[in-house]
């Protein structure tokens, strides 16, 4: 047995391998590596557009959260502007109805005043008919001199 011809018989079995592999095997395993390697670099870009998404999502958020808490200011602010509106109509009202039972409740005492005196003018005129009866000593007829006590009474006012 001849070293060299088992050599360049191992040579030309290993070329044949090499030449079986590049045609067979080797484009696979590069179409299967590649395709690896794509789907590996997509998936990172879409990663990466993910967290810009969020970050985006959680700016979104902070500006959304900021006008709510304006709007819920603007909002507190006015029912506070409404709420001193009403408690100045309130007052108004409140006002103007002390101010109308006040004028009732003087009315009404101008009312009992002359309702009084109008009393106290009969019971004076009674008095001075009565007075007057034992003065003269005779009866007076207060129908018969209803004008003279009617003339007694105004002067009374």
């Amino acid at each position: 047995m001849n070293i060299n011809f088992t050599l360049v018989g191992q040579a030309i079995a290993f070329a044949i391998f090499v030449w079986f592999c590049m045609k067979f095997v080797w484009p696979p395993v590069t179409a299967a590596l590649a395709d690896r390697q794509k789907r590996i670099a997509d998936g990172l870009n879409a990663a990466d557009k993910a967290k810009q998404d969020l970050e985006a999502a959680h700016a979104q958020v902070a500006q959304e959260l900021q006008v709510a808490k304006q709007q819920a200011a603007a909002l507190i602010e006015q029912a506070n502007r409404r709420a001193g509106q009403v408690a100045d109509e309130v007052k108004a009202q409140a006002s103007a109805e002390a101010e109308r039972i006040l004028a009732q409740a003087r009315a009404d005492i101008e009312q009992e005043i002359a309702g009084a005196r109008d009393a106290l003018r009969q019971q004076v005129a009674a008095l001075a008919v009565a007075g007057a009866e034992k003065i003269l000593q005779a009866e007076v007829d207060a129908s018969r001199h209803a004008g003279m006590l009617d003339q007694l009474a105004t002067e009374l006012k």
